[in-house]
């Protein structure tokens, strides 16, 4: 038995050497090598070139190598027997809680204001906000999203989320389904988004929702660029109804150079590292799935292709 890895941009031996740590003897094959194809029964991976998880006839999952999966679920070529398998690594929920806190303290403490106004050698004195006063709203109640609820409210922010389904989560004021929509946004001044890109969840991100925000709001969204319109999200800047955005993940990915959130003065672009999957660290969830499947027993966290998460 053999693994198939291809990584999206980082060295293969990247991930072969903490996979090795954990297991050594696992077969790892690096695309394209495959060797024999009968043996590959399990594919680590970004994603494969088109056709290509049809050439593995023995295949019995596919492990991302990172959280997000929609371009996974897209693939005709994936039988549908075949679980796919999306990383929930602990790190990783680590380094989005650090992303958010930075970018929703950046918005609280009006820092992009601030930066503006540096641009245009004005000494702009704003009161400073109370915490407590600040209500943050989060689309997208996972893994992530709790994570980052529980930090911001160590921190002494208002926090409510908005979910597909009700939750309860403590300390958080809870929102679900389109009913739950419109309140869940009347009271938000910071929106951050961690929804996974779904057909339900595509263009969430548009001008009937940036009006029902506040005036004066702010988004992050570091998710998906599908989740986007970015028109919309123009427009509202240029309004005076949003203040600003942060925006990590984009429609197309390095976002071109002529794209105008370049050179927006409301928008704050980072290059989707907000949450990078970490190799020392989710080598043991991938292993510990691989001993799962091979044992014949059913992997954690396989997505629902249904609901697209």
């Amino acid at each position: 038995m053999a693994i198939l890895l291809k990584t999206e941009t980082d060295p293969p031996e990247r991930w072969t050497g903490p996979l090795l740590a954990v297991d050594p003897d696992l077969d790892i094959r690096i695309w394209p090598d495959l060797g024999h194809v009968e043996d590959i029964d399990i594919a680590m991976v970004w994603d494969l070139p088109p056709d290509a998880y049809g050439r593995l006839p023995n295949l019995k999952a596919v492990l991302s190598l990172g959280m997000g999966v929609d371009h996974l679920i897209a693939r005709a070529d994936i039988p549908a027997n075949v679980p796919i398998v999306r990383l929930t690594d602990s790190w990783m929920a680590a380094s989005m809680t650090e992303y958010v806190l930075l970018h929703v303290l950046r918005f609280h403490r009006n820092h992009h204001l601030y930066e503006q106004a540096m641009g245009r050698a004005e000494w702009l004195a704003l009161p400073t906000p109370e915490v407590t006063t600040r209500h943050v709203g989060i689309m997208g109640l996972g893994v992530l999203g709790q994570a980052a609820a529980q930090a911001l409210n160590g921190l002494g922010f208002a926090v409510s989320g908005w979910s597909r389904r009700p939750k309860t989560i403590a300390g958080v004021d809870c929102f679900a389904g389109p009913d739950g929509m419109a309140p869940f946004l009347a009271q938000t001044e910071i929106l951050l988004c961690l929804l996974p890109l779904t057909s339900a969840t595509e263009n969430i991100l548009h001008g009937d929702l940036f009006a029902a925000l506040p005036a004066g709001a702010a988004v992050i969204n570091a998710a998906r660029g599908g989740l986007l319109v970015d028109d919309d999200l123009i427009a509202a800047l240029n309004s005076g109804h949003l203040t600003g955005a942060t925006l990590d993940a984009f429609r197309d990915e390095p976002l071109p150079a002529d794209h105008p959130f370049w050179r927006h003065p409301g928008v704050f672009v980072t290059p989707h590292m907000a949450a990078d999957s970490n190799p020392d660290t989710a080598a043991r969830e991938l292993v510990a799935n691989v001993r799962r499947i091979r044992a014949g027993e059913a992997p954690r966290n396989v997505v629902d292709r249904t609901d697209g998460y």
